[in-house]
C-alpha cells in the first residue's frame, strides 16, 4: 500500500484534529486510509475519479466520491488549517525564528474558480497568495488567495492579519521577528503594519519609492538568505495539485496547501 506519510504519522499528527461525525453508520474504510488517499491526490495531482483506490485501501475500496466528500467536508470545516495550527503549536521549538521570509506565489488556475484573475505577465488566469517561512524554509502560514489581476500589495492588511493570526494562534511570538521581504512589498502601509506588531522589516526599497524615503534595508547578508523561500516554492511545486490549480473552490485549494505544510 502506498503512503505519502507513514500510517503512524497520519494517526498521531492529523487524525486527532479532524472532526468526526457522531451520527449515522461508521465508515467502513479506516480513517487513516481515507486521509492517505487525499494525500496521494495532493502529491500526484491525479483527478479524483482516477485515484487508484484498490491500491490505497486494504479492504473494500470506497467510491472516489466518498473520498472527495470527506475532503470537502473537512475543507468546509476549516479542519486542515486547524490541524496545521495544532502541529505548529506542538513543534514550534523545532522552528528557526531568527528571521522569516515573506513572498507571493502565482500558480496557474487552469479551470478558473474563486479568487482567480488574469495575470498579464503569465498571460494566463492565476491565483495569488502570500507565504511565510522560517529561516530553514519551513512553511509557517499563508494568506487567503486573491485574484491575480492585483499585485502583492492588494488587500495586504487582510493578508497580513491572516498570516500573523496563524502564528499567534500557534503561540509563536511576533515581537522582535526579523522579516525579509522583496521590493514588491515596499510600502509605507506594509512597514507600519509590521512595526505595529513589533516585527522588524528587512526589505529592499522599490525604485519607485526612492525619492520618497532613503534605503530602508537593515541587513544585506540576511536579505540574501531569501533564496530559502524560493526553494520552498520549488518544493511546494512538487505537489502536483499545487503546481497548477484545478480546484474551483477556494477552500479546497487552501486545504491542499495546509496538507502540504503538514508533509513538510
Amino acid at each position: 500500500m502506498y503512503y505519502v506519510l507513514s500510517k503512524d504519522m497520519i494517526n498521531s499528527e492529523i487524525i486527532p484534529y479532524l472532526p468526526q461525525g457522531k451520527r449515522g453508520f461508521p465508515p467502513k474504510a479506516p480513517l487513516v486510509e481515507r486521509v492517505n488517499s487525499i494525500l496521494y491526490k495532493l502529491k500526484s495531482g491525479v483527478q479524483w475519479h482516477l485515484l487508484p483506490l484498490e491500491s490505497l485501501f486494504s479492504g473494500d475500496a470506497p467510491h472516489y466520491k466518498t473520498v472527495f466528500g470527506h475532503y470537502r467536508k473537512w475543507c468546509k470545516a476549516d479542519a486542515w488549517k486547524k490541524c496545521w495550527i495544532e502541529l505548529l503549536t506542538r513543534h514550534k521549538s523545532q522552528l528557526d525564528l531568527s528571521s522569516a521570509d515573506l513572498d507571493g506565489s502565482h500558480p496557474l488556475a487552469l479551470k478558473g474558480g474563486e479568487a482567480v484573475g488574469y495575470q498579464g505577465r503569465k498571460k494566463r488566469k492565476t491565483t495569488n497568495a502570500l507565504y511565510l517561512t522560517d529561516r530553514q524554509g519551513l512553511p509557517l502560514a499563508l494568506s487567503v488567495s486573491v485574484a491575480s489581476n492585483h499585485n502583492d500589495l492588494y488587500a495586504l492588511d487582510q493578508s497580513l492579519d491572516t498570516i500573523f493570526e496563524t502564528l499567534t494562534q500557534a503561540q509563536i511570538a511576533l515581537d522582535g521577528l526579523f522579516l525579509n521581504a522583496d521590493a514588491g512589498f515596499d510600502s509605507q502601509g506594509f512597514r507600519e503594519s509590521c512595526q505595529h506588531r513589533g516585527i522588524l522589516v528587512n526589505g529592499a526599497t522599490n525604485k519607485r519609492n526612492q525619492k520618497q524615503r532613503p534605503e530602508a534595508l537593515l541587513d544585506e547578508l540576511l536579505y540574501q538568505q531569501r533564496f530559502m523561500i524560493e526553494r520552498t516554492h520549488a518544493w511546494m511545486d512538487s505537489f502536483r495539485s499545487l503546481l497548477n490549480r484545478f480546484d474551483t473552490t477556494l477552500s479546497s485549494w487552501m486545504g491542499f496547501n495546509y496538507l502540504a505544510f503538514m508533509v513538510s
